[in-house]
């Protein structure tokens, strides 16, 4: 029996065999308009088939310029932000100088309903039939970046850990609220986006990790799981030297096991594949931009060999379709997914 793009995904959460493996992947637009010009990111999820629309967080903000010319803006934490050729913008001014700010400082409203406009449009096009999935940042993505910076941050995590604490509440409250409205305009799952580590280490001790960022990962993960929705993570690097921290918080769904740090999706489905559903694994790095038509597919076979056996396993870019992959790149890896990806698999 074909299944809907929703319920292979949340069968394959259940760590069960669906139909087939699922895919989705975040596609730049540009790559979008080379394989289906002219037509909107809805007609894209549609024309490739892709058993998820993915709701990008910088769809739930809005920027205020500062410098046309120089590409500068105010983002809704208030922090300055300068946008480049790629999808996020890179935040070059923390919104908080010293201490005090903190006193007076005024967050943003997370109730307006703007923000949710797009998710009711995805829920009118593909309601039980493909998953809604809007994303945010992880909270200590956002006070190192958009509020106090990483020199700040990373001294205050030895020398002031409770300040960190203390600002921490505020985008937390807000993303706490921002659940709870995405639910309520029909999403079907939350992932929370942001890396804990480079390709080499994580970027903090895992003493240090434990304490300061994944206790604020976990209160997303048990709110979202109080409305009754799984709660996914995404990180890039070698999250090996903390993954039970991060296991620990209770994701349902880790992204995406990153070849890049050399880590290795049969690994990953031997250690931890029956605590969590695995995502990815092809490299978006060399794969997928640079690969022949024939890599592409043997590379998406291996990784849905490694991954795909009883389920729990998402085939997914080891991050993105980004702006250096060619459209046609994509389609044959999305092709080769629905090629290898039927159950039972026949891969061994």
């Amino acid at each position: 029996m074909t299944m809907t793009g929703l319920e292979r995904i949340l069968t394959t959460l259940k760590h069960q065999e669906p139909d087939r493996v699922p895919h989705l992947d975040a596609v730049d637009p540009g790559v979008r308009e080379q394989i289906l010009p002219g037509k909107s990111e809805e007609d894209f999820i549609e024309y490739i088939d892709m058993d998820a629309a993915i709701v990008h967080y910088t769809y739930f903000t809005r920027y205020d310029t500062l410098d046309e010319a120089k590409h500068l803006a105010r983002d809704q934490w208030g922090s300055i932000v300068k946008f480049t050729s790629e999808l996020l913008p890179h935040p070059i001014g923390p919104v908080l100088k010293e201490e005090k700010d903190i006193d007076t400082y005024q967050p943003p409203d997370p109730d307006e309903e703007w923000r949710y406009e797009i998710i009711e449009k995805l829920v009118k096009r593909f309601k039980g039939q493909r998953a809604i999935i809007p994303t945010l940042p992880d909270i200590w993505n956002v006070v190192k970046d958009f509020f106090m910076g990483d020199v700040w941050y990373f001294t205050a995590m030895i020398e002031n850990p409770e300040f960190i604490q203390q600002v921490s509440k505020i985008p937390l409250e807000f993303y706490l609220k921002f659940i709870k409205n995405c639910v309520d305009a029909g999403a079907d799952i939350i992932w929370v986006h942001g890396d804990w580590a480079g390709t080499k280490y994580p970027m903090v001790s895992p003493k240090l990790t434990e304490k300061l960022i994944a206790p604020y990962l976990k209160k997303l993960v048990d709110y979202t799981h109080s409305l009754g929705l799984y709660c996914w993570k995404h990180t890039d690097g070698n999250i090996w030297p903390v993954k039970d921290i991060l296991l620990n918080t209770g994701i349902d769904a880790l992204h995406p096991i990153d070849p890049a740090a050399c880590l290795d999706m049969a690994v990953a489905k031997a250690e931890i594949g029956d605590k969590v559903c695995l995502m990815g694994n092809v490299s978006c790095v060399d794969v997928l931009p640079n690969g022949t038509a024939e890599e592409i597919r043997q590379a998406t076979k291996e990784c849905i060999r490694k991954g795909g056996k009883g389920g729990g396993f998402i085939c997914t870019s080891s991050n993105s379709i980004h702006s250096g992959v060619p459209g046609e790149n994509y389609v044959t890896f999305v092709k080769a997914i629905h090629e290898f990806g039927k159950y039972p698999l026949m891969l061994d």
